[in-house]
């Protein structure tokens, strides 16, 4: 049986970009009376468990699901539409446990979580779970970052990753503290299977977990992102 080809244009795993989600804005503060169209969630989104007015300006999510493994974790999120990009939101825990996450499904997903005062970075893949990195924060709103980078190989091989997920928090001075760095191949259809393709989001776990702001930037070919990285003990 010939090998699959990932699809052109998207990283394997990644969803196709269509006119509408084109027009998806980088960046979202919630300011507006209802969620753009980019925005979509795991197979449904009660108007009880979301709002942009606890208070305005703000996406706050109400947790159904104890995580990500849960078919109805409460998950907003938009398909990674480039090969390699930047996501960061600025979230408060206070209330609850929850934080940004790149998923395929339910069996496969990497995230970093905020709350009780600290953030952890979790990974999915199968049957296989395990903690990769944790650190104290400071009370109030976290600024948490995912960076992909894609391989430099031009030809996707199924033994060699795709591309390279970062997780960690971003400090003020826009320091990437990097608190794991996983494969990205367990988060592509070509080795998880499924048909949806990988989607970027957000999510509440437990409580209350509410969202300043969520920013999308695409990473350009050779841009220096090593320079402001520095990766956790």
């Amino acid at each position: 049986m010939a090998r699959r080809r990932p699809r052109r244009g998207g990283p394997p795993g990644a969803a196709m970009a269509g006119p509408a989600r084109a027009r998806a804005p980088r960046r979202d503060d919630f300011d507006s009376p209802r969620l753009h169209p980019q925005w979509i969630s795991v197979r449904s989104r009660p108007e009880d468990l979301w709002s942009l007015t606890e208070p305005s300006g703000w996406l706050t999510l109400h947790a159904r699901g104890a995580s990500l493994d849960q078919p109805d974790v409460m998950f907003v999120g938009r398909r990674q539409q480039h090969l390699s990009c930047t996501v960061r939101t600025l979230l408060d825990a206070t209330a609850g446990r929850g934080g940004l996450a790149a998923r395929l499904d339910e069996a496969h997903h990497y995230e970093i979580e905020a709350g009780d005062g600290r953030v952890q970075v979790s990974a999915r893949a199968s049957s296989l779970r395990t903690v990769l990195g944790d650190r104290a924060v400071a009370p109030g709103p976290v600024l948490l970052r995912m960076d992909v980078i894609a391989s430099p190989s031009a030809h996707w091989q199924p033994c060699r990753e795709p591309d390279t997920i970062r997780l960690g928090v971003e400090h003020p001075d826009g320091t990437f503290e990097v608190l794991a760095e996983l494969d990205g191949r367990y988060l592509s259809t070509e080795v998880a299977g499924g048909f949806t393709g990988r989607v970027l989001g957000m999510y509440a776990a437990a409580g209350t977990v509410r969202f300043d702001w969520f920013d999308y930037a695409p990473i350009e070919v050779g841009s220096p992102t090593s320079a402001e990285v520095i990766l956790a003990p």
